[in-house]
């Protein structure tokens, strides 16, 4: 589809954006990047850099900025970034990234374009990105990477009652207002039309993996050597954001009960909220190592280095997200052990790539895990069996063509189609 853009004007609004390392920041960077490498012209409103760390990145300061390249052109905003987490703190965080994108967003107006993507979280920007497309003449669309309303009850401990139903309705209100509603899994998707979604406008467009950026290795000494890690150790490997979703507590539970075993090590890479209780609960266990997130070009050395991938989940988050380092690690072509339960989206997903075991459930967890570190030629047919799926079902450039076929497709006609 190269050149397939003919110049046609796409208005992105996403509080993360690349070069955040995990999460909505990795897609949203990624998305906006093939746009405008096919010749789209993309304009991109979002928050300054701060996630998972909650602070600032290296380079950047929290205030307004503007960069453009090759078709692309960055927009950032200021937000509130929290020292401390809480329900109210995080509401508050949401809020002042609506308040100060508000002029930014605004702004396009002027430059016209032809669709608008918002990105949630947040929905506090969704009504403003919806005024633009409306003001515009443009086609607008919400893609909802976690059910951020449900996630804010259920998790972080906000007040349920009066308030929680009076969001809820102010979200269904305001899905049906789109165009287009857009997010990452069958069960997410089937969420939102229970939530007041439209069904024949709302489809799936799944988070991806650059399947020529995360490949399986043939051999993995040099990678390991690069990180220090012995190359005799049965390495179980947590990538990513180290947050409340996840589960994290999990691990240092799993890595206690498994301290005996000398040849297995527990590798905790990332960081968020949480890091510092999963550091805390691990001192003095020599059966772990922490790293700090690592850049993209070492992504796939690090992911090769593992023999297991772990992915904790806790049960309240079940089906509100679906952990976007899925991708990764099926795409490394290396097993996982998850916790979800049956039926869930991910259980679904890692069926034959890996082990399903009951989330928040340490003791089955350690079992798991041990079967497979006890049985390496398990887990390399485990292995291959999630790199088949990752390119039957996960592949970057599969996924965003086809999205973009579809929203191309609804701004010329005058009813909206559903993927499959």
């Amino acid at each position: 589809m190269n050149g397939g853009g003919a110049g046609k004007r796409i208005l992105i609004a996403s509080i993360h954006f690349t070069p955040e390392l995990t999460g909505i920041g990795v897609y949203s960077g990624e998305l906006a990047e093939w746009l405008a490498s096919n010749g789209y012209q993309v304009h991109v409103v979002c928050a300054s850099p701060f996630y998972p760390a909650w602070r600032p990145l290296a380079g950047f300061r929290n205030r307004y900025r503007r960069s453009s390249k090759d078709g692309l052109t960055v927009l950032r905003s200021p937000l509130y970034i929290p020292t401390k987490l809480s329900a109210a703190r995080r509401m508050l965080h949401l809020f002042s990234f609506a308040l100060t994108s508000l002029p930014l967003l605004l702004s396009q107006i002027v430059w016209q374009p032809a669709i608008v993507i918002s990105v949630v979280p947040t929905y506090a920007v969704a009504p403003i990105a919806w005024l633009v497309a409306r003001l515009c003449g443009a086609k607008c669309i919400v893609h909802v990477q976690d059910f951020e309303v449900d996630a804010a009850f259920r998790i972080t401990g906000a007040p349920s009652g009066l308030l929680q139903r009076i969001v809820l309705r102010l979200e269904s209100w305001l899905l049906r207002r789109f165009d287009l509603v857009s997010t990452i899994s069958k069960k997410m998707r089937s969420g939102l039309i229970d939530k007041g979604a439209i069904a024949d406008r709302t489809i799936l467009f799944r988070n991806w993996v650059d399947l020529d950026r995360i490949y399986p290795l043939p051999d993995t000494g040099a990678a390991r050597a690069d990180f220090g890690i012995p190359q005799e150790a049965i390495v179980c490997l947590y990538s990513g954001n180290m947050g409340r979703k996840q589960g994290i507590e999990t691990l240092a539970e799993v890595a206690l009960k498994l301290q005996h075993r000398s040849d297995i090590l527990f590798m905790f890479c990332g960081d968020g909220e949480m890091r510092k209780m999963l550091e805390q609960e691990t001192i003095g266990l020599p059966n772990v190592r922490f790293l700090p997130l690592q850049p993209v070009e070492r992504l796939n050395s690090l992911l090769n280095c593992a023999d297991i991938h772990l992915l904790p989940q806790r049960r309240a988050a079940a089906d509100l997200v679906l952990p976007s380092k899925l991708g990764g690690i099926l795409a490394s072509a290396r097993p996982v052990v998850a916790g979800a339960d049956a039926g869930t989206e991910l259980a679904e997903m890692v069926a034959d790539c890996g082990l399903v075991v009951p989330p928040e459930d340490p003791e089955a967890f350690a079992d798991a895990v041990t079967r497979l570190a006890n049985n390496p030629e398990l887990r390399g047919r485990l292995g291959q069996s999630g790199r088949i799926r990752a390119e039957e079902q996960l592949s970057k450039r599969s996924i965003i063509a086809g999205f973009v076929n579809t929203i191309i497709g609804a701004e010329s006609e005058s009813s909206t189609t559903t993927q499959p």
